[in-house]
Protein backbone atom coordinates (compact mmCIF):
# COMPACT_ATOMS: atom_id res chain seq x y z
CA UNK A 1 0.00 0.00 0.00
CA UNK A 2 1.28 3.44 -0.91
CA UNK A 3 1.54 6.27 1.60
CA UNK A 4 0.35 9.80 0.89
CA UNK A 5 1.26 12.72 3.15
CA UNK A 6 -0.93 15.84 3.13
CA UNK A 7 0.51 19.13 4.43
CA UNK A 8 -2.02 21.86 5.23
CA UNK A 9 -2.29 24.89 7.49
CA UNK A 10 -5.69 24.21 9.07
CA UNK A 11 -8.22 21.46 9.70
CA UNK A 12 -11.32 23.40 8.63
CA UNK A 13 -10.33 23.81 4.99
CA UNK A 14 -8.94 20.29 4.73
CA UNK A 15 -12.15 18.74 6.02
CA UNK A 16 -14.70 20.98 4.36
CA UNK A 17 -13.09 21.22 0.93
CA UNK A 18 -10.94 18.09 0.58
CA UNK A 19 -12.56 15.29 2.58
CA UNK A 20 -13.96 13.76 -0.63
CA UNK A 21 -10.43 13.52 -2.07
CA UNK A 22 -9.14 11.96 1.17
CA UNK A 23 -12.02 9.45 1.07
CA UNK A 24 -11.21 8.53 -2.52
CA UNK A 25 -7.49 8.09 -1.78
CA UNK A 26 -8.30 5.71 1.07
CA UNK A 27 -10.86 3.86 -1.09
CA UNK A 28 -8.01 3.26 -3.55
CA UNK A 29 -6.03 1.67 -0.68
CA UNK A 30 -3.62 4.54 -0.06
CA UNK A 31 -2.64 5.24 3.55
CA UNK A 32 -3.27 8.96 4.15
CA UNK A 33 -1.28 10.95 6.70
CA UNK A 34 -2.26 14.55 7.47
CA UNK A 35 0.12 17.12 8.97
CA UNK A 36 -1.50 20.30 10.32
CA UNK A 37 -2.27 22.23 13.54
CA UNK A 38 -4.84 20.80 15.94
CA UNK A 39 -8.42 22.03 15.58
CA UNK A 40 -12.09 21.15 15.94
CA UNK A 41 -12.25 19.14 12.69
CA UNK A 42 -9.18 16.98 13.37
CA UNK A 43 -11.34 14.32 15.08
CA UNK A 44 -13.58 14.16 12.01
CA UNK A 45 -10.52 13.71 9.78
CA UNK A 46 -9.30 10.88 12.03
CA UNK A 47 -12.79 9.33 11.97
CA UNK A 48 -12.74 9.07 8.17
CA UNK A 49 -9.41 7.20 8.38
CA UNK A 50 -6.61 9.78 8.24
CA UNK A 51 -3.51 9.33 10.39
CA UNK A 52 -2.90 12.65 12.17
CA UNK A 53 0.44 14.34 12.86
CA UNK A 54 0.10 17.54 14.90
CA UNK A 55 2.17 20.31 13.30
CA UNK A 56 1.94 23.86 14.68
CA UNK A 57 1.98 26.59 12.02
CA UNK A 58 2.03 30.36 12.52
CA UNK A 59 -0.25 31.05 9.55
CA UNK A 60 0.14 34.82 9.42
CA UNK A 61 3.56 35.26 11.02
CA UNK A 62 6.73 36.19 9.15
CA UNK A 63 9.26 35.03 11.75
CA UNK A 64 12.01 33.19 9.79
CA UNK A 65 13.15 31.22 12.85
CA UNK A 66 9.66 29.77 13.35
CA UNK A 67 9.46 29.02 9.64
CA UNK A 68 12.80 27.17 9.77
CA UNK A 69 11.36 25.09 12.61
CA UNK A 70 8.45 24.22 10.33
CA UNK A 71 10.87 23.19 7.57
CA UNK A 72 12.75 20.99 10.08
CA UNK A 73 9.47 19.47 11.29
CA UNK A 74 8.41 18.63 7.72
CA UNK A 75 11.81 17.10 7.01
CA UNK A 76 11.55 14.89 10.12
CA UNK A 77 8.01 13.81 9.25
CA UNK A 78 8.99 12.86 5.70
CA UNK A 79 12.07 10.92 6.84
CA UNK A 80 9.98 9.01 9.39
CA UNK A 81 6.93 8.21 7.23
CA UNK A 82 8.69 7.85 3.86
CA UNK A 83 5.61 8.82 1.83
CA UNK A 84 5.30 7.89 -1.83
CA UNK A 85 3.64 11.24 -2.66
CA UNK A 86 3.20 14.53 -0.79
CA UNK A 87 0.27 16.90 -1.34
CA UNK A 88 0.63 20.50 -0.13
CA UNK A 89 -1.92 23.30 0.30
CA UNK A 90 -1.58 27.02 1.19
CA UNK A 91 1.55 29.18 1.32
CA UNK A 92 3.69 27.84 4.17
CA UNK A 93 3.06 24.13 3.53
CA UNK A 94 3.66 24.80 -0.18
CA UNK A 95 6.97 26.57 0.44
CA UNK A 96 8.48 24.65 3.36
CA UNK A 97 6.83 21.36 2.48
CA UNK A 98 8.08 21.81 -1.08
CA UNK A 99 11.65 22.46 0.08
CA UNK A 100 11.53 19.44 2.43
CA UNK A 101 10.19 17.31 -0.43
CA UNK A 102 13.07 18.44 -2.67
CA UNK A 103 15.67 17.73 0.01
CA UNK A 104 14.28 14.22 0.60
CA UNK A 105 13.69 13.63 -3.13
CA UNK A 106 10.03 12.82 -2.51
CA UNK A 107 7.47 13.41 -5.31
CA UNK A 108 5.07 16.22 -4.47
CA UNK A 109 1.98 17.97 -5.85
CA UNK A 110 1.36 21.61 -4.93
CA UNK A 111 -1.93 23.52 -4.84
CA UNK A 112 -1.72 27.32 -5.09
CA UNK A 113 -4.94 28.12 -3.21
CA UNK A 114 -4.30 31.86 -3.49
CA UNK A 115 -1.34 34.23 -3.31
CA UNK A 116 -2.09 35.97 -0.02
CA UNK A 117 -1.67 39.61 0.92
CA UNK A 118 2.14 39.58 0.96
CA UNK A 119 2.45 38.44 -2.66
CA UNK A 120 -0.48 40.52 -3.91
CA UNK A 121 1.22 43.64 -2.49
CA UNK A 122 4.47 44.67 -4.18
CA UNK A 123 7.40 45.01 -1.81
CA UNK A 124 10.34 43.24 -0.21
CA UNK A 125 8.22 40.48 1.34
CA UNK A 126 6.73 39.72 -2.06
CA UNK A 127 10.22 39.33 -3.57
CA UNK A 128 11.30 37.05 -0.72
CA UNK A 129 8.20 34.86 -0.98
CA UNK A 130 8.46 34.55 -4.77
CA UNK A 131 12.11 33.47 -4.43
CA UNK A 132 11.09 30.92 -1.80
CA UNK A 133 8.33 29.69 -4.09
CA UNK A 134 10.82 29.37 -6.96
CA UNK A 135 13.05 27.24 -4.74
CA UNK A 136 10.23 25.11 -3.35
CA UNK A 137 8.42 24.44 -6.64
CA UNK A 138 11.46 23.65 -8.76
CA UNK A 139 11.03 19.87 -8.60
CA UNK A 140 7.25 19.71 -8.10
CA UNK A 141 5.64 16.96 -10.14
CA UNK A 142 2.54 19.09 -10.66
CA UNK A 143 1.49 22.59 -9.58
CA UNK A 144 -2.26 23.15 -9.46
CA UNK A 145 -3.59 26.69 -9.90
CA UNK A 146 -7.10 27.88 -9.03
CA UNK A 147 -7.19 30.91 -11.30
CA UNK A 148 -5.41 32.06 -14.45
CA UNK A 149 -3.99 35.30 -12.97
CA UNK A 150 -2.06 33.38 -10.30
CA UNK A 151 -0.68 31.00 -12.92
CA UNK A 152 0.29 33.88 -15.23
CA UNK A 153 2.19 35.63 -12.43
CA UNK A 154 4.18 32.48 -11.59
CA UNK A 155 4.91 31.92 -15.29
CA UNK A 156 6.03 35.53 -15.73
CA UNK A 157 8.39 35.19 -12.74
CA UNK A 158 9.74 31.96 -14.25
CA UNK A 159 8.58 29.95 -11.23
CA UNK A 160 6.60 27.38 -13.23
CA UNK A 161 6.86 26.02 -16.74
CA UNK A 162 4.87 23.17 -18.24
CA UNK A 163 4.41 21.18 -15.00
CA UNK A 164 1.22 23.01 -14.02
CA UNK A 165 -2.49 22.66 -14.64
CA UNK A 166 -5.69 24.51 -13.81
CA UNK A 167 -8.34 23.38 -11.33
CA UNK A 168 -11.84 24.80 -10.76
CA UNK A 169 -10.80 25.92 -7.28
CA UNK A 170 -11.39 23.20 -4.70
CA UNK A 171 -14.62 22.39 -6.52
CA UNK A 172 -17.93 22.10 -4.69
CA UNK A 173 -19.77 19.04 -3.45
CA UNK A 174 -22.95 19.52 -5.47
CA UNK A 175 -24.73 16.84 -3.42
CA UNK A 176 -23.86 18.31 -0.03
CA UNK A 177 -24.70 21.82 -1.30
CA UNK A 178 -27.78 20.79 -3.24
CA UNK A 179 -30.22 23.19 -4.83
CA UNK A 180 -32.61 24.81 -2.35
CA UNK A 181 -35.81 26.59 -3.36
CA UNK A 182 -35.40 30.34 -3.51
CA UNK A 183 -36.91 32.20 -0.51
CA UNK A 184 -40.61 32.79 -1.15
CA UNK A 185 -40.69 36.17 0.59
CA UNK A 186 -39.13 38.93 -1.51
CA UNK A 187 -40.39 41.82 0.60
CA UNK A 188 -37.43 41.40 2.93
CA UNK A 189 -34.03 40.96 1.23
CA UNK A 190 -31.44 38.90 3.11
CA UNK A 191 -27.82 39.39 2.03
CA UNK A 192 -25.18 37.05 3.46
CA UNK A 193 -21.41 37.39 3.94
CA UNK A 194 -19.44 34.27 4.90
CA UNK A 195 -15.72 34.62 5.62
CA UNK A 196 -13.11 35.81 8.05
CA UNK A 197 -13.84 39.29 9.38
CA UNK A 198 -10.71 40.98 8.07
CA UNK A 199 -9.67 43.88 5.84
CA UNK A 200 -8.56 41.80 2.84
CA UNK A 201 -11.99 40.20 2.62
CA UNK A 202 -13.40 43.67 1.92
CA UNK A 203 -15.41 44.00 5.14
CA UNK A 204 -14.77 47.76 5.39
CA UNK A 205 -16.38 48.29 1.99
CA UNK A 206 -19.22 45.95 2.93
CA UNK A 207 -19.91 47.86 6.16
CA UNK A 208 -19.86 51.21 4.34
CA UNK A 209 -22.21 49.97 1.64
CA UNK A 210 -24.56 48.34 4.17
CA UNK A 211 -24.83 51.62 6.11
CA UNK A 212 -25.77 53.51 2.92
CA UNK A 213 -28.36 50.91 1.85
CA UNK A 214 -29.96 50.76 5.30
CA UNK A 215 -30.64 54.52 5.22
CA UNK A 216 -33.30 53.94 2.55
CA UNK A 217 -34.13 50.24 2.75
CA UNK A 218 -35.08 49.09 6.22
CA UNK A 219 -36.31 45.80 4.70
CA UNK A 220 -32.78 44.86 3.56
CA UNK A 221 -30.71 42.86 6.04
CA UNK A 222 -26.97 42.13 6.04
CA UNK A 223 -25.95 38.89 7.77
CA UNK A 224 -22.34 38.02 8.69
CA UNK A 225 -20.81 34.62 9.44
CA UNK A 226 -17.16 34.06 10.35
CA UNK A 227 -14.37 34.44 12.88
CA UNK A 228 -12.69 37.71 13.73
CA UNK A 229 -9.28 37.47 12.07
CA UNK A 230 -8.43 41.05 12.98
CA UNK A 231 -9.64 43.65 15.49
CA UNK A 232 -13.19 44.14 14.18
CA UNK A 233 -15.22 42.93 17.15
CA UNK A 234 -16.06 46.38 18.55
CA UNK A 235 -16.91 47.73 15.10
CA UNK A 236 -19.25 44.85 14.32
CA UNK A 237 -20.94 45.17 17.73
CA UNK A 238 -21.47 48.89 17.06
CA UNK A 239 -22.92 48.15 13.61
CA UNK A 240 -25.27 45.59 15.21
CA UNK A 241 -26.50 48.14 17.76
CA UNK A 242 -27.26 50.52 14.89
CA UNK A 243 -29.19 47.78 13.09
CA UNK A 244 -26.86 47.77 10.05
CA UNK A 245 -25.63 44.17 10.28
CA UNK A 246 -26.49 40.96 12.12
CA UNK A 247 -23.49 38.89 13.24
CA UNK A 248 -24.04 35.14 13.60
CA UNK A 249 -20.54 34.13 14.72
CA UNK A 250 -18.70 31.12 13.34
CA UNK A 251 -21.01 28.36 12.07
CA UNK A 252 -20.08 24.70 11.54
CA UNK A 253 -22.84 24.39 8.94
CA UNK A 254 -23.56 27.43 6.76
CA UNK A 255 -26.18 25.72 4.59
CA UNK A 256 -29.26 26.91 6.54
CA UNK A 257 -28.01 30.50 6.30
CA UNK A 258 -27.37 30.23 2.56
CA UNK A 259 -30.85 28.75 2.09
CA UNK A 260 -32.49 31.74 3.81
CA UNK A 261 -30.50 34.31 1.84
CA UNK A 262 -31.42 36.01 -1.43
CA UNK A 263 -27.78 36.56 -2.48
CA UNK A 264 -24.28 36.15 -1.11
CA UNK A 265 -21.78 39.04 -1.02
CA UNK A 266 -17.99 38.74 -1.15
CA UNK A 267 -16.04 42.03 -1.52
CA UNK A 268 -12.65 40.24 -1.24
CA UNK A 269 -9.43 41.88 -2.48
CA UNK A 270 -8.02 38.55 -3.73
CA UNK A 271 -8.88 34.84 -3.76
CA UNK A 272 -7.58 31.57 -5.15
CA UNK A 273 -11.12 30.52 -5.97
CA UNK A 274 -13.74 31.34 -3.37
CA UNK A 275 -15.26 28.19 -1.87
CA UNK A 276 -17.98 30.32 -0.28
CA UNK A 277 -19.16 31.54 -3.68
CA UNK A 278 -19.13 28.02 -5.12
CA UNK A 279 -21.22 26.71 -2.24
CA UNK A 280 -23.73 29.56 -2.50
CA UNK A 281 -24.08 29.16 -6.27
CA UNK A 282 -24.48 25.40 -5.91
CA UNK A 283 -27.33 26.06 -3.46
CA UNK A 284 -28.97 28.28 -6.08
CA UNK A 285 -28.15 31.73 -4.77
CA UNK A 286 -26.97 34.69 -6.88
CA UNK A 287 -23.44 35.99 -6.31
CA UNK A 288 -22.44 39.61 -5.71
CA UNK A 289 -18.65 39.75 -5.64
CA UNK A 290 -15.67 41.99 -6.31
CA UNK A 291 -14.36 41.75 -9.85
CA UNK A 292 -11.08 40.04 -8.96
CA UNK A 293 -9.48 36.73 -9.91
CA UNK A 294 -10.95 33.91 -7.87
CA UNK A 295 -14.34 35.61 -7.66
CA UNK A 296 -15.24 36.70 -11.19
CA UNK A 297 -14.89 33.17 -12.59
CA UNK A 298 -17.56 31.78 -10.26
CA UNK A 299 -20.47 33.60 -11.91
CA UNK A 300 -21.60 34.87 -15.31
CA UNK A 301 -22.15 38.63 -15.21
CA UNK A 302 -25.84 39.51 -15.20
CA UNK A 303 -26.81 35.84 -15.50
CA UNK A 304 -25.85 34.22 -12.19
CA UNK A 305 -24.35 37.20 -10.40
CA UNK A 306 -23.04 40.76 -10.45
CA UNK A 307 -19.47 42.01 -10.11
CA UNK A 308 -18.30 45.34 -8.72
CA UNK A 309 -15.04 47.28 -8.50
CA UNK A 310 -12.77 46.02 -5.75
CA UNK A 311 -12.26 48.39 -2.78
CA UNK A 312 -15.12 50.59 -4.03
CA UNK A 313 -18.08 50.74 -1.61
CA UNK A 314 -20.00 53.12 -3.90
CA UNK A 315 -19.85 50.68 -6.80
CA UNK A 316 -20.96 47.95 -4.40
CA UNK A 317 -23.95 50.12 -3.43
CA UNK A 318 -24.88 50.51 -7.12
CA UNK A 319 -24.81 46.75 -7.63
CA UNK A 320 -26.78 46.07 -4.44
CA UNK A 321 -29.47 48.54 -5.56
CA UNK A 322 -29.54 46.90 -8.97
CA UNK A 323 -30.14 43.53 -7.34
CA UNK A 324 -32.71 44.83 -4.86
CA UNK A 325 -34.77 46.33 -7.71
CA UNK A 326 -34.70 43.15 -9.81
CA UNK A 327 -38.07 41.37 -10.15
CA UNK A 328 -38.38 38.29 -7.92
CA UNK A 329 -38.37 35.86 -10.86
CA UNK A 330 -35.11 37.34 -12.17
CA UNK A 331 -33.41 36.84 -8.82
CA UNK A 332 -34.62 33.26 -8.70
CA UNK A 333 -33.45 32.64 -12.29
CA UNK A 334 -29.96 33.90 -11.42
CA UNK A 335 -29.76 31.30 -8.66
CA UNK A 336 -30.84 28.51 -11.02
CA UNK A 337 -28.23 29.63 -13.58
CA UNK A 338 -25.55 29.55 -10.88
CA UNK A 339 -26.48 26.00 -9.90
CA UNK A 340 -26.20 24.86 -13.52
CA UNK A 341 -22.76 26.49 -13.80
CA UNK A 342 -21.53 24.66 -10.70
CA UNK A 343 -22.70 21.27 -11.99
CA UNK A 344 -21.05 21.86 -15.37
CA UNK A 345 -17.77 23.52 -14.40
CA UNK A 346 -17.11 23.25 -10.67
CA UNK A 347 -18.06 19.79 -9.42
CA UNK A 348 -15.54 18.54 -6.84
CA UNK A 349 -15.25 15.30 -8.80
CA UNK A 350 -13.34 17.26 -11.47
CA UNK A 351 -10.71 18.13 -8.83
CA UNK A 352 -10.57 14.59 -7.45
CA UNK A 353 -10.07 13.12 -10.94
CA UNK A 354 -7.20 15.56 -11.61
CA UNK A 355 -5.45 14.59 -8.37
CA UNK A 356 -5.87 10.85 -8.96
CA UNK A 357 -4.49 11.26 -12.49
CA UNK A 358 -1.38 13.12 -11.27
CA UNK A 359 -0.81 10.74 -8.34
CA UNK A 360 -1.03 7.75 -10.69
CA UNK A 361 1.55 9.38 -12.98
CA UNK A 362 3.95 9.76 -10.05
CA UNK A 363 3.42 6.19 -8.85
CA UNK A 364 3.82 4.84 -12.39
CA UNK A 365 7.11 6.73 -12.80
CA UNK A 366 8.40 5.28 -9.51
CA UNK A 367 7.76 1.69 -10.60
Amino acid sequence: MTKILVLANNDVGLYKFRKELLHELMRLNHIVYISLPNGVFVEKLIEIGCKYIETPIDRRGTNPIRDLKLLKKYYEIIKKIKPDVILTYTIKPNIYGGIASRITKTPYLVNITGLGTAIESAGLLQKVLLKLYKTSLKNADCIFFQNKENKDLFSKKDIVNNNSRMLPGSGVNINEFEYQDYPIDDKTIEFLYIGRIMKDKGVNELFDAAAIIKENYSNVHFNLIGDFEEDYKDKVQNLEKRGIVKYHGMQKDVRPFITKSHAIILPSYHEGTSNVLLEAASTGRPIIASNVAGCRETFNEGISGFGFKVKDPHDLVKVLLRFIKLPYENKKAMGIAGRKKMIKDYSRFIVIDAYIEEINKVLHDKD
